[in-house]
């Protein structure tokens, strides 16, 4: 039972490969998400989650960007389909956050595309309809 999942880009060649060193931001990150689960618990919406989240990352100086646009390009032409990442942590980390009973492939399809489409290399799927969030 995944209550977070971390994922990386390995389809993208342009995308450098990633190392098994520490990822210092997403242990960070992840601590963030675990003390917001801590003082809310589940069964809120994901707006909720995602601002105070923003709250906690805000308040451990750690940078960020809120529902940041993610265009698609289709044969040259840049196409606004209403993608949004709800958090880009540090210019390099994708966070898609959930409140579902349950992540199904599709919530890692779409993190994954995410990492695709803006060329980055992790992103982190976060589930905090979970009585513990680990």
């Amino acid at each position: 039972m995944g209550n977070y999942l971390a994922t990386e880009n390995t389809e993208d060649t342009e995308i450098e490969p990633m190392n098994n060193e520490r990822d210092t931001l997403s242990e960070a990150l992840i601590g963030c998400a675990i003390e917001v689960h801590k003082a809310l618990g589940p069964g809120l919406l994901e707006s909720v989650y995602e601002q105070c989240l923003c709250v906690e990352l805000a308040s451990h100086s750690i940078p960020f960007r809120r529902q940041v646009a993610m265009p698609v390009t289709y044969k040259s032409e840049k196409i606004d389909g209403g993608f949004r990442l709800d958090l880009l942590v540090g210019e390099r980390l994708v966070v898609e956050i959930k409140s579902v009973e349950k992540l199904l492939p599709i919530h890692q399809a779409q993190v994954l595309t995410y990492l695709r489409l803006g060329h980055f290399a992790r992103g982190l799927l976060l589930n905090f309809n979970v009585p513990l969030l680990r």
